[in-house]
């Protein structure tokens, strides 16, 4: 079998993973050789743990993509536009075979590009695009095709859960964490990404995309992050048996595709929240399996330069199908918005003027929407003089928490923002 010749854009941590394991390729179990027929960066000269003298430079990425001795274009350069963008079109546009770890190129333009792919009936393979080393993607679409998926859901940002674990577990506040993550390399120094749970959503609607066999929108994503999740929500959850937990999710219903990342409150007992630290899991639940749970490292260099090697190997006898594993005869689903009326049961946690009558109103505003009270944790007043409350209610349309709020907001009870978080039970 002849050599697979590989073009490599971006040689950050991944990029240089990636060269670290082809050039130690004797210890791993590919088909065939691998090697590298052009590398292409930014800098040239910057410092790499790994040596690129031996392989030919190309300072534009586009123009490795087009280079006749490159079969496979592998792209990690990042973003969803500019450079990234235009060099896979280049690859693709080229016949090349493309492998990408792009989570952002994917989310937003992935649909066009796979277009593009079956019209050159070439590969596009992106298992390193979400959960690092889980191998979920080439599972959503490969071996669970004689799955009817009704929901994948999952942790897909180590960063995120990593800082509510740490948080719970030292009782330490978020900035304070969030500044030990960014030291030790768990957090970005801008962590903007991933504590405000893009990365998450941009992994969620790929997952969404092949799940579902949907048209993937991002623009239909909701996202919530973690950082407004204090210590104090963490301690009132964990006393009431709960665990908060920020929770990528793609579920099928009537309409379409509803794709969303918030964070949850999970029953200790719930699958999902028994992982901690840095690790990604992914719950993927259909019929008639019923519920597959993956988990392993969702990112850092060698997990995702492991994928990236994962996605090449399959190229030295290429399939040629769809990128999304979506045929011709499947029903194209949509992407839709969460409906405001769904049904679930909630955590609120409020902090209380210390008052004569202040709880009493929280109540009445929830019984005059119709909200039913299922428990109900209040704490002593605290040194600036408001008084934590907790109420996990029954299940209620999301539109009547959001009224009696509304409710509280015009007579000042609330001493800052309440948080209001959807409750998922054991499964």
């Amino acid at each position: 079998m002849a050599p697979l010749r590989i073009g490599i854009a971006g040689l950050g941590h991944v990029g240089c993973g990636l060269i670290e394991l082809v050039q130690r390729q004797q210890n791993l179990r590919l088909p065939g050789k691998v090697e590298i027929a052009g590398v292409s960066a930014r800098s040239q000269s910057r410092n790499r743990p790994v040596s690129i003298d031996a392989y030919p430079w190309f300072d534009d990425a586009a123009t490795l993509a087009e280079d006749p001795n490159v079969d496979v274009f592998v792209e990690l350069v990042g973003g969803s536009d500019g450079p990234a963008k235009f060099a896979v079109e280049t690859a693709l546009k080229a016949g090349k075979h493309v492998v990408t770890a792009n989570k952002a190129l994917m989310a937003k333009h992935g649909m066009a590009l796979a277009k593009l792919a079956a019209e050159k009936q070439v590969d596009l393979l992106f298992e390193a695009a979400v959960a690092g080393g889980i191998p979920v993607v080439r599972v959503l679409r490969d071996s669970l095709a004689g799955t009817e998926v009704k929901r994948v859901a999952g942790i897909l940002n180590g960063t995120c859960n990593y800082l509510t674990s740490t948080m719970l577990e030292q009782g330490r506040e978020y900035e304070d964490v969030l500044a030990e993550a960014q030291r030790l390399g768990y957090a970005e120094a801008d962590p903007t990404l991933d504590v405000s749970g893009m990365d998450a959503a941009h992994k969620a609607a790929i997952l969404s995309a092949i799940a579902f066999s949907a048209d993937l929108d991002f623009s239909k994503v909701s996202v919530s992050g973690i950082d407004q999740i204090s210590l104090l929500d963490l301690r009132m959850a964990d006393r009431l048996g709960f665990r908060i937990k920020l929770i990528a999710e793609g579920v099928l219903t009537d309409k379409g595709v509803v794709c969303r990342v918030e964070p949850l409150a999970l029953q200790a007992t719930h699958p999902l929240a028994r992982v901690n630290g840095s690790l990604n899991t992914v719950r993927i639940e259909g019929d008639p399996v019923g519920a597959i749970t993956l988990t392993g490292p969702g990112a850092g260099s060698g997990p995702t330069a492991s994928a990236v090697m994962g996605d090449i190997a399959k190229l030295f006898r290429p399939a040629i199908r769809p990128a999304f594993g979506r045929a011709e005869h499947h029903k194209a689903r949509p992407f839709v918005a969460g409906a405001a009326d769904e049904v679930a049961p909630f955590f609120l946690r409020i902090r209380l003027a210390d008052q004569p009558g202040a709880l009493a109103a929280l109540t009445e505003a929830l019984a005059a929407e119709g909200v039913s009270v299922d428990k109900l944790l209040q704490d002593s007043a605290d040194e600036s003089g408001a008084a934590p409350v907790v109420i996990v209610t029954h299940r209620c349309p999301r539109s009547h928490m959001l009224a009696a709020l509304a409710r509280l907001e015009k007579i000042s009870i609330p001493i800052d923002a309440p948080r209001l978080i959807r409750i998922e039970a054991a499964s």
